[in-house]
């Protein structure tokens, strides 16, 4: 134990503490023109430099921030000294620097920033995923803060990922429409033989609670999980998602989305993206004339293509928002998904389940992207930070060599055939791929609301493809408890679980994939849906309905429920229709049902609720709310406070 002395301190570190300096010996090469016609913060950031080591001789060149998420603290052997929230950006600082050495080898000044970010996985069931959601405004807000703090930039390498890292990061360079962009995936961690994944293992609590799993397996299975010290998780969920959106929205460099972390392709990648960055600064191409409308919607079609996480109805929107475009809408996700084929099998859509690291050797995006070409379904016009429009380069990548050489090699060192990881949309048909997501709307979802229908275990459908289900509400108003029943084993089958009071207003829209992996690996769990206003993991699977709209707390019907209420669910994964709906004997109007009864008592917001949250959840509820992206409308926020202090005096003078 550390003595007083130790802890307040001697005086060693004052004996040899300096009071004073030495200046370099050098001069900045400042001309007449610069000190008449410069501002005053560019001559003292040359200054500041030198300062810092730089050679002033070369103190007046273009300047280039690297803008990361990456977290933790490494030794020089690489080993932790202090570490960080997660693999997605524990390595990160490996790829900013292999990006600092290209834009100074080609001359030149990067600089480096920070905005780090928290684990969903790590939160899950934690009052700590209560920040999770909307942490990715804030960090939006601050990394946009910190691009415009660099007055003098040429350009930005932004790097990122895992689950709101990377939004954040998109978001950002989304709001800085006139500043030249690139946008470098952080890659994903590399699965290891004869072990869990990184979303099965998450699960080990609950299989062992319910006697699935020996203590010995849960911690020899929690400890083999991750191949790579690096890198988001190996599944298709959000972290993987926002990586292919980025290369499908034209910000990322082609096929360097699901890059493994730490590999010399990772290396590679980050290279290329500073060459790319300093191409784009002397054109220059900034940001708004790559992201338009029509690259908003190639994302929407890449997003059905591998059927990514259903996270992402909440950051593509806020993506189109922060640049000043259209922003998707409900009908626009449905007909999509519609004119769309999954062509991916990737963990947890099924079938075979391959990881992210063999979807990236298969060609991931740019190979997905030229099937989609083939249907005539990609805008092919857009630019993009290659420098050429995405029509051009999917011409190079047909006969280019890095695509022979990666789906060589996933052929002859994993003995995968490509074409069993990305399908033509016939292959895709006959092996039973069908389109991911299915909005369902009826009278406990008005507003609509979303399910993963791939997710669903093909041996719960029809032989037309639909899922039908009807059962007794099981309502809880917090994840704990619902968590607790499903360990106890006091959820019989068939029920449904209906947890409510989660979305914004309630817990900041918690995501559940506590509740859906452990329903997921217990024998009968798979016949339990989950209907919430709160959402989900990229990674769960099972017949869940996320997002129910309105949330429970805005008055919404679903928060009228109780225990014992019939429930019905209807999802067709061939027509992409569904229903969820509260039902009666008595012959009642289904729209009148919920409307005759009163809230459930107990709902209310989390007791834990951050202030900062609370405050989140009503500004971005006043902007339009989830369906418009949980973002910030900064015009309505203004008309509403304007038109509320205008009350309050009218108010007030009548006094």
């Amino acid at each position: 134990m550390s003595t007083f002395e130790q802890i307040v301190g001697a005086e060693t570190g004052i004996l040899e503490t300096r009071l004073s300096g030495h200046p370099p010996a050098e001069r900045l090469p400042l001309t007449p023109e610069m000190l008449l016609k410069e501002p005053s913060g560019t001559i003292f950031g040359f200054a500041q430099n030198v300062w810092m080591g730089w050679d002033p001789k070369g103190t007046v060149r273009d300047q280039f921030l690297l803008l990361s998420t990456s977290g933790g603290l490494r030794n020089g052997d690489g080993s932790p000294a202090a570490l960080g929230y997660h693999t997605g950006h524990w390595e990160l600082i490996d790829l900013m620097r292999e990006s600092a050495l290209t834009i100074r080898e080609n001359g030149g000044i990067p600089f480096a920033a920070f905005c780090t970010d928290p684990c969903d996985g790590r939160s899950q069931g934690t009052s700590g995923m209560m920040d999770s959601l909307p942490y990715r405004n804030d960090a939006a807000i601050v990394a946009r803060r910190l691009i415009r703090s660099l007055p003098d930039r040429s350009g930005v390498l932004a790097i990122g990922t895992c689950d709101k890292g990377l939004p954040a990061m998109l978001l950002a360079a989304a709001g800085c429409s006139e500043v030249p962009i690139v946008v470098v995936p952080g890659g994903v961690t590399l699965p290891v033989e004869g072990a869990e994944d990184l979303g099965t293992v998450q699960t080990v609590g609950t299989r062992f609670a319910q006697g699935e799993i020996s203590l010995d397996y849960a911690s020899e299975m929690s400890c083999q999980a991750c191949g790579s010290s690096g890198g988001g998780c190996q599944f298709l969920g959000t972290a993987a998602s926002a990586q292919v959106i980025a290369e499908g929205l034209g910000l990322a460099l082609p096929h360097s989305a699901l890059t493994p972390s730490g590999e010399p392709a990772w290396f590679d990648l980050a290279r290329r993206s500073a060459l790319a960055l300093m191409s784009l600064a002397r054109i220059p191409r900034p940001v708004g004339e790559v992201l338009t409308d029509h690259a908003v919607e190639n994302a929407l079609l890449i997003h059905a293509a591998f059927g990514g996480s259903t996270n992402m109805l909440l950051h593509i929107p806020a993506i189109a928002h922060a640049a000043g475009l259209r922003v998707p809408t409900v009908d626009d996700w449905i007909r999509v998904n519609r004119s769309t084929p999954r062509l991916v099998d990737a963990l947890p859509n099924g079938p075979r389940n391959h990881p992210t690291v063999q979807v990236f050797m298969a060609g991931g995006v740019p190979e997905v992207m030229l099937q989609l070409r083939d249907l005539g379904l990609l805008h092919l016009d857009v630019e993009t930070v290659a420098g050429v429009k995405l029509g051009a380069l999917l011409d190079w990548w047909v006969e280019s060599p890095r695509r022979r050489a990666a789906r060589e090699r996933l052929s002859s060192v994993a003995r995968v055939d490509p074409n069993d990881v990305i399908m033509t949309p016939d292959q895709a048909r006959s092996r039973g791929l069908t389109g991911t997501l299915v909005f369902p709307k009826g009278n406990l979802a008005p507003e609509g609301s979303v399910c993963k229908a791939t997710a669903i275990d093909p041996a719960l459908l029809a032989e037309n493809g639909c899922y039908r289900h009807e059962g007794p509400a099981r309502v809880f108003t917090s994840e704990a408890d619902a968590i607790r029943a499903i360990k106890e084993g006091t959820i019989e089958p068939g029920d449904v679980l209906v947890l409510i009071g989660i979305g914004p207003l309630g817990t900041g829209m918690e995501e559940i994939y506590q509740i859906t992996s452990a329903l997921k690996f217990l024998p009968w769990g798979r016949t339990i849906p989950v209907i919430t206003d709160g959402r989900f993991s990229g990674v769960s699977t099972g017949p869940c309905i996320g997002h129910v709209s309105p949330e429970a707390l805005a008055g919404g019907p679903i928060g009228r429920i109780r225990d014992g209420d019939p429930i019905r669910i209807f999802i067709d994964r061939a027509g992409l229709e569904g229903t969820v709906e509260l039902i009666s004997s008595e012959g009642e109007s289904p729209d009148e049902l919920p409307r005759k009864m009163e809230p459930h008592p107990g709902l209310r917001p989390h007791p834990d609720l951050p202030a900062d949250t609370r405050l989140w959840a009503a500004l971005q509820h006043v902007s339009g709310g989830i369906w418009r992206g949980a973002v910030y409308d900064p015009d309505r926020i203004v008309s509403l406070l304007e038109a509320g202090q205008a009350v309050l005096g009218e108010a007030h003078r009548e006094k």
